[in-house]
């Protein structure tokens, strides 16, 4: 929820920032990226600390790094400053999303582990939603720094966790065999037995990322060039922010009755067509009903990815995998946005540039259907 929240109200105060900063697309684009971008480094670096050290100790750290560098964005005066506090944002953020994943999946029995993961991201919508709310309730009357304090709260919450989790049992029953080297990681997570998982991963999570990253960090932008005020953006993006609730729940529902590849391969289907509805729309109700329909199936592929993601590596490798795969969708979600400011400068129409999402999203799902291998009811290898 704090990690969504941290990347909703990013969004927001960029389309806020861009009215009161006279921002250049260029510049909103390295704003909505450079977090992106931390991320990269987060993700790789923290799955292997995970493997090395435990989920737990790295788990906290991340948390710690991206609440103190959200905390200090509020007294950013210009985009470069700005621009540098969320990149280190995103190295917390970034390391934390795999390793917490991870964490659960290694602690839940094999018949609920699939839902269990899927109804844990199902906080990043609960996330989402609180961003949008103090988007269109406080920011407006406190202004925007008033948002980047409220994301420093996480910080609390380490301390919490630091007492009430510890690392799972499988982790711990293979602590010694995890400190391995960086080279005999990489050599394994390329190995004959993982190297077609560890392709279609490093597919799937690029074309997901890059497609999100690229339209929902721009949502409130594209609202307001749409003719939309501020705050009715804000508003209708809320509305929107709503349905990945129920996209992630009908997602755990399918996910144990019908496997991953089921629930990845028809949401991210739908997703892609939801993206090319919305490039089209052109009426209010058009771009709610689209927008709302990208919310639910982008999400419930979501929650399917990261509960997918950890099952397709033994213990000593586990984070390390999904790290790797992780950073590789943060080089996507560094591209999406950037490309996006581009393509507005140049002025691309919505519809092309909703049109590349759709052909990314429809790669992933290609590339789940022809290379993934279905994970439903086995046991996680050690």
């Amino acid at each position: 929820m704090f990690d969504a929240m941290d990347v909703g109200l990013i969004s927001f105060i960029v389309a806020a920032l861009r009215v009161e900063w006279h921002l250049t697309n260029g510049q909103v684009g390295w704003l909505a990226s450079s977090g992106s971008l931390g991320m990269v480094f987060g993700a790789a670096a923290a799955g292997y600390f995970a493997d090395r050290y435990g989920r737990k100790q790295i788990l906290l750290w991340t948390i710690l790094i991206f609440s103190a560098a959200s905390g200090l964005s509020a007294l950013a005066g210009s985009v470069a400053v700005l621009c540098i506090l969320r990149f280190v944002a995103g190295i917390g953020l970034g390391g934390e999303l795999p390793v917490a994943s991870t964490l659960v999946s290694e602690s839940v029995p094999v018949a609920a582990r699939g839902r269990a993961v899927v109804l844990l991201e199902s906080f990043w919508a609960v996330g989402w939603i609180v961003a949008a709310i103090i988007s269109y309730f406080v920011v407006p009357k406190y202004g925007w720094q008033s948002a980047f304090i409220i994301g420093a709260l996480p910080a609390l919450y380490a301390i919490y966790l630091r007492r009430s989790i510890e690392d799972s049992p499988k982790y711990i029953e293979q602590r010694e065999i995890t400190k391995i080297s960086l080279a005999q990681k990489l050599r394994l997570v390329w190995s004959r037995e993982h190297r077609r998982s560890t392709i279609m991963l490093w597919l799937l999570w690029f074309c997901v990322v890059f497609s999100y990253y690229g339209m929902f960090l721009w949502l409130p932008t594209i609202m307001t060039d749409k003719g939309f005020t501020l705050v009715k953006s804000f508003e209708y993006v809320l509305i929107m922010t709503l349905a990945q609730l129920p996209g992630y729940f009908t997602a755990a529902y399918f996910i144990e009755k019908f496997g991953r590849k089921f629930v990845l391969v028809v949401y991210l289907i739908l997703t892609a067509l939801s993206a090319l509805w919305f490039g089209y729309a052109s009426t209010v109700s058009m771009l709610l009903a689209a927008g709302i329909c990208l919310s639910f199936f982008n999400l419930g592929a979501w929650g399917a990815m990261y509960a997918y993601s950890p099952e397709l590596y033994p213990t000593r490798v586990r984070t390390t995998g999904v790290g790797l795969a992780t950073s590789i969708g943060r080089v996507g979600g560094v591209i999406g946005p950037l490309l996006v400011a581009q393509w507005k400068t140049a002025h691309v129409e919505m519809f092309t540039i909703f049109l590349v999402f759709f052909i990314t999203i429809i790669v992933g799902a290609v590339a789940v259907l022809i290379l993934g291998k279905e994970t439903k009811g086995v046991e996680l290898t050690d």
